[in-house]
C-alpha cells in the first residue's frame, strides 16, 4: 500500500442511486412549447460515483486533501476525464482554503461559482458548483456542495477567492442560494425588488410580461406557435 492509499478515506456506504428521469420536449413539462422540440424524449443518465484508485493525479490530490481536512468529501465522480468532488457545505470553506494554499494542491484560481436546481433531489435540491484551476500544477477540479430549498444556505468563499464575489451574487439572484458571510449579497442581474429566482426549474416559463425600454414583450405562452 502506498502512502497516498493510506491517506484516502475508508469507503462508506454507497451513495443512493439517483433515479433516471425521462425528460420530454425542450422545456419543462406542462409549458407551452413553441420550440418544435415537443416530441423529444430522453433518459437522463447520471454519472456513477467513482472508487479509488481514480487514476491520473486524482489519487494523490484527494489523499492530500483528506490528510488536511477531516471528512473532506463524501463522493467523487470521474467522468469524461474530469474530477468532481462533493463536499458537505459545513466543510466548504476549510476545503477551499486548503485547495488554494497547500503547496501540493495550489488551486489558485476560482474560475466560476454557479448554481443548479434539481427539484427531484429531495433535501439537496440546490447545488453550488465551483470550478478551480491550479496554475502551478496545470490542473482543474470541480467542487460541488448542496443545500435544501427549505434551508438554502452555503458559506461564502469570497474571503478565500475574492473573484467569487459577483459569482455568488449571481447564484443568489438566479437560484436563491444565500451565501453566509458574503460582504454584500445583493441582486446583480434582476432589479432589487424582483420576486423569485429565474433559473430555478419551478420558475414560470412565460406568463410574465417583460418591459424593455417602453416596449412590452408578451409571455411565450401567448405568442404564435409554429
Amino acid at each position: 500500500m502506498s502512502d497516498s492509499d493510506a491517506l484516502l478515506p475508508e469507503s462508506g456506504p454507497a451513495p443512493a442511486a439517483q433515479a433516471a428521469p425521462v425528460r420530454q420536449g425542450m422545456w419543462s413539462t406542462g409549458t407551452g412549447d413553441t420550440s418544435g422540440y415537443g416530441g423529444v424524449r430522453r433518459t437522463v443518465e447520471w454519472p456513477a460515483p467513482a472508487t479509488a484508485p481514480y487514476g491520473s493525479w486524482f489519487d494523490d490530490a484527494l489523499a492530500r486533501l483528506s490528510g488536511l481536512v477531516n471528512d473532506a468529501f463524501y463522493k467523487v465522480v470521474v467522468d469524461h476525464g474530469e474530477l468532481t468532488v462533493y463536499v458537505a457545505r459545513e466543510r466548504i470553506v476549510e476545503v477551499m482554503a486548503n485547495l488554494r494554499d497547500d503547496a501540493h494542491l495550489r488551486f489558485e484560481f476560482c474560475a466560476s461559482v454557479s448554481g443548479v436546481h434539481y427539484p427531484d433531489e429531495l433535501g439537496s435540491e440546490l447545488h453550488v458548483v465551483y470550478h478551480l484551476q491550479s496554475m502551478t500544477h496545470n490542473r482543474r477540479i470541480r467542487i460541488e456542495t448542496t443545500c435544501a430549498e427549505t434551508d438554502p444556505h452555503v458559506p461564502s468563499v469570497v474571503a478565500t477567492y475574492p473573484a467569487a464575489d459577483w459569482h455568488e451574487r449571481e447564484t443568489w439572484d438566479m437560484f436563491g442560494i444565500i451565501f453566509d458571510g458574503h460582504p454584500h449579497l445583493t441582486r446583480i442581474l434582476m432589479p432589487d425588488d424582483w420576486a423569485g429566482h429565474p433559473q430555478r426549474k419551478d420558475y414560470p416559463l412565460g406568463g410574465i410580461p417583460i418591459e424593455y425600454k417602453g416596449a412590452v414583450v408578451p409571455p411565450v405562452d401567448s405568442r404564435r406557435s409554429y
